[in-house]
């Protein structure tokens, strides 16, 4: 007699492990499920109305993003400013910190870049002109930066107020004055080799140039926060210097390898170059001509 039963129910009673994956019941079952899944055309994904409603998108969504890139540092600012401590109290702190984030972060995104670039093979698709352009609005944000930390002087000389100029006083001549000058000089006058081309398109350079900037917004944080809780309104905190630990400096190293660690594999598992955005560069496809050919 021939049994009414389906292949999955034959092979899972036949099976000697019913309950397990060994079981061959399963795989078959759950194929059949996935084929019966619609799949679209390809016509249909690659059609123009796709790309232009993937195109009005993105622009949305980039539209969002800045607003929330400029109230995320906004807010980070404002818990300082809204402290007493003497060289936090300032509204300076807001736009100060949104141009030193994309300062930062483009001299950073330079620094991983090129040698990214050169190891694998990229340079038909990150040209000069991107180091160009990237190099360019570095030198803007290196000027705004630049001007913020003149206008924190001159806002603590303006106010009158002996607190805030102690304290600014001692960030640039006190025992500690050395963080404040590795920050102006690697911030306000290195970047300011980017004014010529030549150093904007040198890649050697304009890597030490960033691998610089970096070293220079690395010590900005030590000196807003170091520096401005070692000058307080209390003369018995000022203890004429800070001493950093072996546990600092653990915590520091770990952090950088967490980073490369996280940056490593993202190359390892997603595409280095975005698949999408490099497309509408390319040259589309003629069909016509190539079936003619």
């Amino acid at each position: 007699m021939h049994s009414n039963e389906p292949d999955a129910v034959k092979s899972a009673s036949s099976c000697p492990w019913p309950g397990r994956l060994r079981c061959r019941a399963w795989p078959r079952a759950s194929t059949a499920c996935l084929r019966c899944w619609p799949r679209p055309r390809r016509e249909t994904v690659s059609s123009t109305r796709n790309w232009k409603h993937y195109a009005q998108a993105y622009l949305y969504f980039a539209a969002f993003a800045t607003p929330l890139v400029v109230s995320v540092h906004s807010v980070v600012s404002w818990d300082f400013a809204m402290g007493l401590n003497p060289g936090w109290h300032s509204t300076i702190f807001a736009p100060y910190f949104v141009a030193g984030a994309i300062f930062s972060g483009m001299a950073l995104v330079i620094t991983l870049v090129i040698p990214l670039r050169r190891a694998f093979g990229l340079e038909k698709y990150i040209t000069e002109w991107h180091f160009d352009s990237m190099s360019k609005l570095v030198l803007f944000t290196a000027n705004v930066v630049t001007y913020s930390y003149l206008v924190e002087f001159f806002i603590a000389w303006y106010s009158g107020n002996e607190f805030e100029q102690t304290a600014f006083w001692d960030r640039a001549f006190g025992p500690m004055a050395w963080g404040f000058w590795i920050m102006a000089v690697f911030n306000c006058m290195v970047p300011q080799m980017l004014w010529w081309k030549r150093n904007r398109t040198h890649l050697p350079t304009l890597f030490l140039i960033t691998i610089g900037i970096n070293i220079g917004m690395w010590f900005e944080r030590f000196v807003i926060i170091v520096q401005s809780l070692n000058i307080n309104f209390d003369p018995w905190v000022w203890r004429g210097g800070y001493h950093p630990t072996l546990i600092e400096f653990g915590i520091t190293a770990g952090s950088f390898a967490w980073f490369f660690m996280y940056f490593l594999l993202f190359l390892r598992f997603l595409p280095v170059l975005s698949i999408a955005e490099l497309k509408e560069v390319l040259p589309a496809p003629l069909r016509r001509q190539g079936r003619a050919s």
